[in-house]
């Protein structure tokens, strides 16, 4: 391994609070598959470690959760892993640990903007898991994800957490109609490499909310924030309240 590489690994170790015997395993934690397909003699990618990340991630949240709420049925556990565990939880995270910043990745994903994207960042630190449980062990990776991950759960258990507005809004439209949202592909444009989408959700046959996203999933929490909002001030027209600015760009 280069000695630049090392370095920006060993600097990664030192801000994040984490230490690996094998820095191959860190690497190849870091080694997106268009980078390994681009450069020759990079035989493996990150997908395997973040399949196995992904397992020891839901463990330890799960497990967390199970010890400290007692009192919380399985339902509100569920609950709160869903938001702590989520794609926009886990690449906020990876910003703050700059995870960004050593990542290898090839051309075409860096000229779309790779670098940032969330799902390529949550992947990423998942993948970090999985490196640091085959180099580690369980105890030592518990240590870390529970390092990043609890004061996360502790905003979701104070209401400060990024909404999650597709379940607001279902539950809130089983509430009243007794029925569910519907979510419609209403276009996308860009090249494969960099699709936006765009989503619109319909109340009882009526359009309520659009949004766009570079995901389905992304375009529909927006779509959904902007229905909940309406469907909220059809429901209790008398209250002027300031309502909650829709997922993703409002922090509660």
């Amino acid at each position: 391994m280069p000695s630049e590489r090392r370095k920006v690994l060993k600097e990664f170790e030192r801000s994040a609070g984490v230490r690996f015997n094998h820095h191959e395993l860190l690497n190849q934690a870091f080694s997106h598959r268009s980078y390994a397909n681009e450069v020759p003699g990079v035989l493996e990618n990150n997908e395997r470690l973040e399949f196995l990340g992904d397992s020891v991630l839901g463990l330890v949240v799960s497990a967390y959760l199970y010890y400290v709420l007692t009192d919380r049925p399985e339902g509100e556990l569920a609950r709160i892993k869903s938001f702590v565990v989520s794609e926009d939880i886990l690449s906020d995270v990876a910003r703050r640990l700059n995870i960004h910043d050593c990542l290898l990745i090839g051309r075409g994903e860096e000229n779309s903007g790779g670098r940032l994207k969330k799902g390529l960042l949550a992947d990423c630190l998942e993948a970090v898991f999985g490196a640091l449980y085959l180099d580690t062990g369980f105890e030592e990776t518990q240590k870390f994800i529970l390092k990043l991950l609890v004061p996360e759960i502790n905003r979701v258990l104070e209401d400060r957490h990024k909404k999650d507005y597709k379940t607001l809004l279902q539950e809130l439209v089983q509430k009243t109609y007794k029925t569910y949202p519907r979510y419609v592909l209403v276009d996308k444009t860009g090249p494969d490499h960099d699709k936006t989408f765009f989503m619109e959700v319909h109340v009882n046959n009526v359009s309520m909310g659009v949004g766009s996203g570079k995901n389905k999933k992304e375009a529909e929490q927006i779509a959904a924030g902007e229905a909940f909002a309406k469907l909220q001030a059809q429901l209790n027209p008398e209250k002027n309240e300031k309502l909650e600015k829709p997922f993703p760009d409002g922090n509660s």
